[in-house]
């Protein structure tokens, strides 16, 4: 049975107006790997040969963002966090490794305290506040899939409902050195 962008994005609604907490954002994490196993959209959303990223949907009432991405290139990320927004990542194409990293008690130094492998048809979620990077393979395709717009948060949108995000900026580690820099979202956009 298909199961469709517009149907992937009722049942986040849904789940997300019942239980917006770690265990309504894994059954999220669960649905995408449904939608990621329907031919239909792969085919409409990620069997582009065109590099960069999209967002292919945003809930009008939720806030939250559904995004593509056909990355050409091999990358990895250094060790971030999303603020107060979550990200569920489901790989379409390819790998990415994830890693979770820890901060201790005093603010210091990050390390990592996980690394796992998403393949295709696999997703993985990083909960408000978790630091995690991602290093994914050249040709990656993947789908996103956000508490709000991380655009609009990185431009200090305001709003949004609490355990979204609007006031608590992204932050990026150097676990070298321990420096914590605030970021903007990042990312190729294509239209």
């Amino acid at each position: 049975m298909a199961y469709s962008l517009d149907d992937f994005c009722g049942d986040v609604r849904e789940i997300l107006s019942e239980r917006d907490d770690h265990d309504g954002r894994q059954e999220v994490r669960r649905k995408l790997e449904v939608l990621l196993g329907d031919p239909g959209f792969r085919a409409a959303y990620l069997d582009s040969d065109e590099d960069g990223m999209a967002q292919i949907y945003e809930d009008p009432d939720l806030r939250f963002c559904v995004l593509t991405y056909n990355m050409a290139a091999a990358h990895s990320s250094p060790p971030h966090d999303h603020g107060e927004s979550w990200a569920v990542y489901g790989q379409a194409l390819g790998h990415t490794d994830m890693t979770i990293w820890s901060q201790p008690d005093d603010g210091k130094r990050i390390a990592p305290t996980r690394t796992f492998r998403l393949e295709a048809g696999q997703a993985g979620l990083f909960d408000v506040r978790e630091i995690h990077s991602i290093s994914y393979c050249h040709g990656a395709k993947f789908v996103r899939v956000t508490g709000v717009d991380m655009r609009a948060l990185s431009r200090g949108a305001r709003g949004a409902r609490p355990s979204q995000g609007s006031d608590e900026p992204r932050r990026v580690f150097d676990p070298e050195t321990g420096e914590v820099h605030e970021v903007a979202s990042v990312g190729t956009s294509r239209k």
